[in-house]
């Protein structure tokens, strides 16, 4: 083990078990028989009769906050796959490796010699190290600081160095159907973003009726990018006609197609869709934006690494982790989660990659008390069906967080119950709104097909504090959430 690895994961094993009292294994601590626990437990059974969970498999615990005490579990030791709230760990881990004021960097450099002239006879690199926020606009700063540097022409090549992670960009248990939607965008080292929600890798489908029916839907991309195509199969049909369009990307190609119909008049159809290849684009942005700043390059475009001693033009870093957890955990941005996974194994091992991440993703856990041998972690963002915990071990993670300087941070990226603002109430802004967990609950929805998890921190109204993690798996149902929500609301409701 490298010896900085070494240091951190000394420092953070101590501060993990602070909350653990002496002699007690280092997990949650066994339940005390009280009123108000049995009251709880009596009120969460009924809800779990619920017929929407027959045949399904579930897992449940509520724990004390202050203290580690189990208030109620039902099979909350049954691996589970977590959905989104893979987030959870992901989250945890990166904040103690990288640390909550960590940063993404992004350079512009060349080789070679700039003339008096402003000819920059030589390569000009973009260097990417992860950033997830790069928009339009930032290349088109970079472009303007190019020019304030002199430089008019390019008598060289336009490179993108994606080189900080490894050039694998889809996790391996990532679906094909999945490939064109922005949850399942490449993750790559140097990427852009469509907008503030800084889905990386994504580019947003706009489909407009054209004034009159016959003629072909109109096509716009934000931004504007040549790094893919468009093949467009959708008509405009008369104003009383079906809106019924499709926007995906074929497999392993640049192409979208967008086909189907939509109505004169009728509002615009938006898919925020991944792009084939997230370097390309960033580097079709920033080639663009010399462009419009009346910079010249005669070469090619090209992907490559950044020699030592290249000379730097330009420079961003990004938001710090801090302000990237409210995006990245009150909407479940999955790409953020892997680009953190990627940095991790950066940072802690040396490499990064899914592998060297997540391995350090398990140090990190095993040091929480959790045992990596009793769960499976494939990813970071819990898009694969492959991963498994159990509520028990997510309860001793959100417990023991608790003790660690940056937990402020971690608990206002949590999605607030019934909380109208996007990026207050997340993913949980429309739900248990006039209850007692209204603006109450924060905690990390999950969802996939199948799946579905609910997993924070809820203070009961006798002032207690609690921590749940909820876990549903292979139900029929058409949606579970109303039973999640019902638990939450009842330890709320608890006096």
């Amino acid at each position: 083990m490298p010896a900085t690895k070494k240091k951190w994961l000394t420092a953070m094993t101590l501060s993990a078990l602070l909350l653990v009292p002496a002699g007690a294994a280092p997990g949650l601590q066994p339940a005390v028989a009280t009123e108000e626990g049995a009251a709880l437990g009596n009120a969460l059974s009924e809800i779990l009769k619920d017929p929407r969970l027959d045949g399904a498999s579930f897992g449940v615990n509520v724990t004390k906050a202050s203290t580690g005490e189990t208030v109620f579990e039902r099979t909350d030791d049954l691996l589970l796959h977590p959905a989104s709230n893979m987030k959870i760990l992901t989250g945890v881990a990166a904040l103690e490796v990288l640390g909550p004021d960590h940063r993404f960097m992004t350079d512009v450099l060349h080789t070679g010699k700039l003339t008096p002239g402003g000819v920059l006879k030589g390569d000009l690199y973009l260097r990417g190290k992860g950033d997830p926020t790069l928009l339009k606009e930032d290349f088109a700063q970079f472009a303007k600081d190019v020019k304030a540097k002199g430089v008019k022409k390019v008598h060289g090549s336009l490179i993108a160095d994606d080189s900080w992670y490894d050039d694998v960009l889809l996790s391996e248990d990532l679906n094909w159907s999945d490939e064109h939607n922005y949850t399942g965008a490449g993750v790559s080292a140097l990427t852009a973003s469509p907008n503030n929600d800084y889905d990386a890798g994504t580019v947003i489908v706009n489909v407009n009726p054209a004034n009159e029916a016959g003629a072909a839907a109109e096509i716009t991309l934000e931004p504007f990018t040549e790094s893919v195509t468009i093949d467009n199969r959708a008509e405009t049909v008369a104003k009383d006609g079906k809106k019924s369009i499709s926007i995906t990307r074929e497999h392993g190609t640049n192409n979208i197609v967008i086909t189907g119909t939509i109505p004169v008049g009728a509002t615009a159809s938006r898919s925020w869709t991944a792009v084939e290849d997230p370097t390309i684009y960033a580097l079709d942005l920033f080639k663009q934006a010399l462009k419009q700043e009346g910079i010249t390059v005669s070469g090619k475009l090209a992907e490559g690494e950044t020699p030592e001693g290249a000379t730097a033009l330009a420079s961003k870093e990004s938001m710090p982790l801090s302000e990237l957890y409210i995006p990245f955990m009150k909407l479940s941005n999955n790409g953020h989660a892997e680009v953190l996974v990627k940095e991790i194994g950066r940072k802690g091992a040396g490499e990064g990659s899914w592998d060297a991440g997540l391995s350090v993703m398990e140090d990190v856990l095993a040091a929480y008390g959790l045992d990596p041998a009793g769960m499976r972690l494939r990813d970071g963002s819990g898009m694969s069906h492959k991963n498994l915990v159990t509520a028990e071990q997510l309860s001793v993670l959100l417990y023991k967080a608790q003790a660690e300087p940056w937990f402020p941070v971690f608990l206002n990226s949590l999605p607030v119950a019934g909380h109208p603002d996007r990026m207050t109430g997340g993913t949980l802004r429309t739900r248990m709104k006039d209850t007692a967990a209204a603006e109450n609950v924060k905690a990390k929805t999950g969802s996939l097909t199948g799946v579905s998890s609910l997993s924070g921190y809820v203070t009961a109204e006798n002032g207690e504090e609690y921590i749940f993690s909820i876990l549903f798996n292979n139900y029929l149902a058409g949606s579970v959430t109303p039973i999640q929500d019902e638990i939450a609301e009842a330890i709320a409701e608890l006096e």
